[in-house]
């Protein structure tokens, strides 16, 4: 095996596995240890006293926790909801709408896969119409991205589901400009920004669509079950939490009745919720330019990979301009032209690069069967070096 400086100063806030290369934060984050500590007293409270917790603290606690995600993202704290995770947004949002069968719901072909079955469920159960909009791989420009989309929309388009980043190709797409040609035809917008949140500058007033979902648990580096639902209050009457509780029916007049049915669904463990404050401040603390540094310092080591990864393979084609990469890039490996190969739900080559060098990264067929992406994420625990011991493995297994 290849020998590196493994790890950085920063890595030490995290309790991931020191014999593993780890350059996958994108898929399921990584909660640093302060915050997991901060959600361990958390817990001991709860538990401490459950009916003093929930019945007299929990509200106050969430309404503190969705103040400072609102001021994060650029939102109202009327108009921000805690979800588990931004799969559960969409599906709360698509399944509140009511469909018919002449309307068409626009997506892409990038969108997540278990968005895209959400999207399928309730276009089937109303007989309405998905139209996927194909995008070009490679992208030269994210207005290339913007005309993919708009050429699909028609008098029938009631709903367009949309990445923020996509998660099989890790562009960032120009959603500003999206929802705002989506709204001048009279079309809403249902973003998924599952990586968007903690990758990129946010101000959800500013990009202005009817609803917005993301998770705090990948770049905000939360604790895992912590996500949001943003929904513009003019849409809010219609749009329920998937699971219907005691808010339905209440008589309170305190608090909307999007936040009373949204904030309890049931006993639940909600202290991931109540860590992302923490977890804000604490990613904030690590660089002297707190979050704007580094989110900077994240793009530019995904540009830097990139580019050792390409010139060490041999590959001469950007799959999309530097405007449109955040914290993840992906980089598309040589042709075997053949289909891919998995070992049991992963990619062969995944595996091989797990089992035989320890390296966590995933391997994305894409656009098709015959070609792979290789997606890099880069958080601050990551180091040049770890890339380089990637590169290496790379060129002795391909």
């Amino acid at each position: 095996m290849f020998q590196y400086e493994h790890s950085n100063k920063w890595s030490l806030y995290w309790s991931l596995d020191s014999n593993v290369t780890f350059l996958n934060h994108g898929s399921f984050g990584a909660c640093p240890l302060p915050v997991l500590t901060a959600q361990t007293r958390l817990r001991e409270k709860l538990e401490r006293e459950p009916v003093h917790f929930f019945i007299r603290e929990f509200e106050t606690l969430l309404d503190e926790a969705r103040g400072k995600l609102a001021e994060f993202v650029g939102a109202k704290s009327e108009e921000l909801a805690f979800v588990p995770n931004a799969t559960t947004g969409v599906n709360a949002v698509l399944r509140s709408l009511k469909f018919s069968s002449s309307d068409e719901l626009l997506t892409t072909d990038q969108e997540y896969n278990a968005c895209h079955n959400a999207l399928n469920f309730v276009s089937d159960r109303a007989g309405a119409k998905v139209i996927v909009a194909s995008l070009p791989f490679p992208v030269e420009s994210p207005q290339q991205i913007v005309e993919a989309v708009i050429k699909h929309i028609s008098p029938r388009t009631r709903l367009a589901l949309l990445d923020h980043v996509s998660s099989s190709t890790a562009f960032v797409f120009p959603i500003k400009q999206l929802v705002k040609e989506l709204a001048k035809r009279g079309v809403d917008t249902l973003v998924d920004g599952a990586h968007a949140v903690g990758m990129l500058p946010l101000n959800l007033e500013e990009i202005g669509a009817a609803y917005y979902t993301g998770n705090c648990h990948k770049w905000l580096c939360a604790p895992k079950g912590a996500g949001f639902l943003y929904v513009r209050r003019d849409k809010q009457e219609n749009i329920h939490p998937l699971t219907i509780s005691h808010g339905a029916n209440s008589t309170r007049t305190d608090k909307s009745r999007f936040h009373l049915e949204f904030d309890w669904v049931g006993t639940d463990d909600p202290t991931a919720y109540l860590c992302v404050p923490e977890a804000i401040q604490f990613m904030g603390s690590l660089l002297p330019g707190s979050w704007s540094e580094l989110m900077a310092r994240n793009k530019s080591m995904a540009l830097a990979a990139r580019h050792l990864l390409q010139e060490k393979l041999g590959i001469k084609i950007d799959c999309c301009p530097d405007e449109m990469i955040g914290s993840m890039v992906v980089v598309k490996l040589p042709d075997e032209g053949k289909n891919e190969v998995y070992s049991g739900l992963i990619p062969l080559l995944q595996n091989d690069l797990w089992e035989k060098f320890r390296i966590e990264v995933p391997i994305v067929p894409w656009p098709h069967k015959r070609q792979r992406l290789l997606r890099i994420s880069a958080q601050i625990y990551n180091s040049y070096s770890q890339y380089e011991y990637l590169a290496e493995a790379l060129v002795k297994l391909l």
